[in-house]
């Protein structure tokens, strides 16, 4: 156990997130642990917020954010609760743009700290909020602070200096696994970065959703999507496929199993993970697997709506 820290700021608390062995959804691979990294524990709720406060303070210190400009991002509601957060901290004028179907929770969670929201077509998803985030920018460039989270290199640098060197401090030599979703895919890219460097071989597993029609908000199907300028394939060292279905219900069993309710791009990682764990098990290769819990499921509660439909 660590003890308690005295910080300075809300910014400070970002970061030093627990690794928890999962023990119950592993069952069938009992031999290989599998380590979930607790991103939920940031101050924000995400892992997002490694990537957020990254940008602004890289802005704020080459002078491209000035507390005279609004930073503007498009997100699909993580990376705005972390800039939201930030924002408020540190005096900042917030503007998000985000497809018009995100949860409630979250819109009503930037909106707490005073941030402004423009809807973008529910029907585009996050590309569609990337273009209007660019059209809005282009308009009045000398209004804004665009950090663009799909190609800021300081979003892969956080996880890089960060997540990464935690997985490693925390786990070391054990560590042959590593599995994250892709989003901006900034996640992947700074942590498999940092683990390649390490002196014993750690292979990177890249998550996607299945198909481009997924419910597995957050998550990119870089197929059909627009591929992120931060995004290096050659960084991990296979893609695993996640079905929506599939997803959804490792997040229920993780709560009711695990007392870990998480949102449903977590619960597709975890399912990838436990799926490659059961796979080393089978060839007795022995192995240890750390898996991104990116946030809570609590911020995907919508009244009368969270519950899945059943056919019965």
């Amino acid at each position: 156990m660590r003890a308690a820290r005295r910080i300075e700021s809300v910014l400070d608390a970002v970061g030093d997130t627990p690794l928890v062995r999962l023990r119950v959804v592993t069952r069938r691979a009992p031999d290989v642990p599998v380590y979930a990294k607790l991103e939920f524990e940031n101050p924000g709720g995400s892992v997002k917020d490694r990537a957020a406060r990254r940008m602004i303070l890289d802005a704020m210190a080459d002078g491209r954010l000035t507390r005279d400009k609004i930073l503007i991002d498009s997100t699909s509601g993580n990376t705005g609760v972390a800039y939201s957060l930030f924002g408020a901290a540190l005096g900042l004028r917030v503007r998000l743009v985000m497809p018009s179907n995100v949860s409630k929770p979250r819109k009503d969670i930037v909106r707490a700290f005073g941030t402004e929201i423009v809807w973008s077509d529910p029907l585009e998803g996050s590309d569609g909020a990337i273009r209007e985030a660019k059209k809005l920018v282009d308009a009045d460039p000398d209004a804004y602070f665009y950090p663009d989270q799909y190609s800021n290199p300081s979003n892969p640098r956080a996880h890089y200096e960060g997540t990464g060197a935690e997985i490693l401090r925390d786990l070391g030599d054990r560590v042959t696994h590593f599995v994250a979703g892709l989003g901006t895919s900034g996640t992947m890219m700074g942590t498999a970065r940092r683990l390649k460097e390490h002196h014993r071989p750690i292979r990177c597993v890249a998550v996607e959703p299945d198909s481009a029609l997924h419910g597995l908000e957050g998550l990119k199907h870089m197929e059909s999507s627009l591929v992120p300028a931060i995004y290096d394939a050659s960084l991990h060292d296979e893609v695993r496929r996640v079905s929506t279905e599939d997803g959804w219900d490792m997040a229920d069993a993780l709560a009711r199993e695990e007392g870990i309710h998480v949102g449903h791009s977590s619960g597709a990682n975890v399912f990838a993970a436990v799926k490659l764990a059961e796979e080393l098990q089978a060839r007795e290769e022995p192995g240890c697997v750390v898996v991104i819990v990116c946030d809570r499921g609590d911020r995907y509660f919508s009244p009368m709506k969270w519950e899945k439909t059943y056919v019965w």
